[in-house]
């Protein structure tokens, strides 16, 4: 195993979905193609895909977190970009903050504030 390589959300306008994390994560995608996008968010892959010709059902068993220096200020960002709240910001253990939300997609994005975990050398 080498680790966590692509997260990939589903969504029914790649167009407007491919603007919304532009913004949301600060970036242009690295490649954008009518059946991907794909971020680079510092060596992790954030994936868009279009949805189906059949609506995807949208489960809440799998989450993703990304990493983040301030949970407070960009879970308020996020939400001023038009993400809804799933899980407000919460201590789940020392100095560990976690916290999630939707995007217009209805996609869960979850954010982590984990100053213990280091990447590797």
């Amino acid at each position: 195993m080498l680790g966590l390589r692509t997260t990939a959300y589903i969504v029914n306008d790649l167009a407007e979905a491919k603007a919304w994390y532009t913004k949301a994560f600060k970036i242009e995608p690295y490649f954008d193609e009518p059946f991907y996008v794909g971020f680079n968010i510092e060596g992790y892959e954030l994936g868009l895909m279009p949805e189906g010709e059949q609506p995807n059902i949208k489960g809440e068993n799998v989450l993703s977190y990304w990493g983040v220096n301030d949970i407070n200020k960009e879970y308020k960002r996020l939400l001023d970009l038009g993400a809804t709240e799933h899980e407000k910001p919460m201590n789940v253990g020392g100095e560990l903050m976690v916290c999630s939300l939707k995007d217009p997609w209805g996609n869960i994005i979850g954010l982590i504030y984990n100053p213990y975990f280091k990447l590797p050398e």
